[in-house]
């Protein structure tokens, strides 16, 4: 990724406010259901590509 220059007159830095105790609690939850949820999808995906082969004798 390169390096974007600000044009002239136009400010990049964002002054946001504070997230409260609440909002914070409310992402971190939000964030450890979606890691739940991809490392299920992720285990899923895994088991169904083992295939077993028939050996003729």
């Amino acid at each position: 990724m390169g390096y974007i220059k600000e044009p002239d007159g136009v400010d990049f830095v964002i002054k946001g406010k504070p997230l409260t105790d609440k909002q914070k609690q409310a992402i971190s939850e939000f964030i450890k259901a979606d890691k739940e949820r991809l490392a299920k999808l992720k285990t899923r995906t895994t088991k169904s590509t083992k295939r077993q082969q028939k050996v003729w004798q």
